[in-house]
């Protein structure tokens, strides 16, 4: 312990403080990890990213843990980045400006990390009354007059899903053949007409 104390003593306040928060944020962010693999951190923040709205943004308040994520990313890059520069950066101004741009990047690096997290989490929930009206394609034939259950392959979201159909149309739609949705029939089921 003495030799920490000497070897942070022997430091100007500038990188004392740099090592600090380094090693701390480093700390903290190592402990949310293992905690979030293991299932007991909170990974189901309330984050909410949509770019169709301007890019708004909503944390779920103030003490959310991705607010938490936000802080240690910063101070970390912030740490990090000044005991790199330091070497380098001779002007403590200078040196301070280039360790919160790389705080900032971090922080940049984590949103953009979550964005596509959650991105890829919501691909697979769509809502079946987004069928309606959709182009899609037969991929197993379906019958003539309601008689029987065939199956769709229809692009939502840059996704393929595969849903069972029904037409009422009185030739059965072979295997290939375009067809638009008409209806949700509940259940997974669409009703489809020859295109």
């Amino acid at each position: 312990m003495e030799s920490i104390s000497a070897w942070l003593g022997s430091m100007d306040a500038t990188l004392k403080t740099f090592w600090i928060c380094a090693i701390v944020s480093t700390a903290v962010f190592a402990v949310q990890t293992i905690l979030t693999f293991i299932g007991i951190g909170d990974a189901d923040t309330d984050f909410d990213f949509d770019a169709a709205d301007g890019g708004t943004m909503d944390t779920g308040g103030a003490m959310s843990l991705f607010s938490v994520r936000s802080i240690v990313n910063f101070l970390m890059g912030f740490g990090w980045g000044g005991v790199c520069f330091d070497k380098y950066i001779d002007n403590n101004f200078l040196l301070i400006i280039a360790a919160i741009a790389v705080g900032v990047f971090f922080v940049a690096a984590l949103m953009f990390v979550i964005c596509k997290i959650m991105k890829l989490e919501s691909s697979g929930n769509i809502k079946m009354e987004d069928c309606v009206g959709k182009t899609c394609d037969v991929y197993l034939r379906i019958p003539a007059s309601n008689s029987g259950k065939g199956k769709v392959q229809i692009s939502l979201n840059g996704t393929i899903f595969e849903f069972d159909a029904v037409t009422n149309d009185a030739e059965p739609l072979p295997t290939g053949s375009k067809v638009v949705v008409v209806e949700n029939l509940g259940s997974s089921t669409l009703l489809v007409k020859r295109k």
